[in-house]
């Protein structure tokens, strides 16, 4: 019987009613208590590092919970994190990329209801979810959500309500999970072929900056003080604007010289950006070596830039590491 850490952080599945809206007030404990069927197929512990609506929830919380997979990584077949969906998959992506070449199956879950409510989908969503984990074909960061297995740098909420809230972008899901039954659509164990391994860092210092029209240059020359790197969400398959009284181009090249990362995404949600099909994307990409964030989700590029940035020194480094593809975050990337 596989031994699995239950690891609560609060969110929506663990609050309860207060005078100002709903708060985390439920215990790891409890939220076990909702779901004796486990018993059947694993033995699970508890621990609680924090209790948290998961907007407050940000890069220090992901390191702590790294450390703790960490900590007790030879202890247990398994790992599953009760958390809030507002920032679940910033969470999911930050982890995959501390806790990468994990044979051990890393689950992120949450719900839209409190689970001690009449009707909910808490308890599916958690069953499913330690289901999960004890399989053995199960590894890596997953979110598990809806009865959906999803992996990690490819989740992002798209319903704020409904019980099927989080979608897998550019990339299909993992499994499925139906009355009990795991259905994989990707097995991928046999390619790990090294250890596991945890990074300890993360730069928060990155911007992700929302273009809307009439936005120019400015905005980038008044942070330039604060931030490392900019991720600038462009429209369309991406490119900047040629307009305004501060122009982009000098603000991109100051950024450049200083050795700052500067990556381009897109606005769209599904089939990812491609600078090159128009003049105002194709020419700032040439002259400045751009990259671009292609089919990656802005969940996961906003984390992979922080982890790039905490590991790499050289501007250099930043494309060969952020190109590198991890728990599926990227396919169409370049060297």
């Amino acid at each position: 019987m596989k031994k699995i850490l239950l690891i609560a952080t609060g969110g929506t599945i663990a609050s309860g009613r207060t005078e100002e809206g709903l708060s985390p007030k439920i215990t790891a404990g409890e939220l076990l208590q909702y779901v004796e069927e486990h018993r059947a197929f694993c033995e699970v512990d508890v621990v609680q590092p924090f209790g948290l609506d998961s907007t407050n929830v940000y890069a220090a919380h992901w390191m702590k919970l790294a450390a703790l997979i960490e900590s007790h990584y030879t202890d247990y077949d398994g790992f599953v994190i009760s958390h809030g969906t507002d920032t679940m998959a910033f969470t999911a992506a930050a982890l995959s990329y501390l806790v990468q070449n994990s044979s051990k199956p890393v689950v992120i879950t949450g719900s839209q209801k409190p689970i001690d409510l009449p009707v909910t989908d808490a308890r599916t969503n958690l069953l499913d979810s330690l289901r999960f984990a004890s399989d053995g074909r199960a590894h890596g960061v997953n979110i598990v959500f809806g009865g959906n297995v999803i992996a990690g740098t490819r989740a992002k909420k798209e319903r704020s309500k409904s019980y099927d809230a989080f979608s897998s972008i550019n990339f299909p899901n993992v499994a499925v999970i139906r009355d009990g039954r795991i259905i994989f659509y990707i097995d991928d164990r046999n390619l790990i072929t090294e250890p596991v391994r945890f990074y300890h860092e993360l730069n928060e210092r990155i911007l992700l900056l929302k273009l809307v029209p009439g936005t120019d240059g400015s905005i980038l020359h008044r942070l330039f003080p604060y931030y490392d790197g900019v991720i600038i969400e462009a429209f369309g398959v991406g490119g900047l604007p040629e307009y305004g009284n501060v122009p982009f181009y000098p603000e991109i090249r100051r950024w450049r010289a200083a050795g700052k990362m500067v990556l381009m995404a897109t606005q769209v949600t599904h089939e990812g950006s491609d600078m090159e099909v128009y003049r105002v994307g194709k020419v700032i990409k040439e002259e400045f070596r751009l990259m671009e964030a292609y089919d990656m989700t802005l969940e996961a590029a906003v984390t992979k830039a922080m982890w790039v940035l905490a590991q790499a020194g050289e501007p250099d480094r930043f494309r060969s590491l952020f190109y590198k593809t991890v728990n599926h975050d990227i396919l169409l990337g370049e060297v």
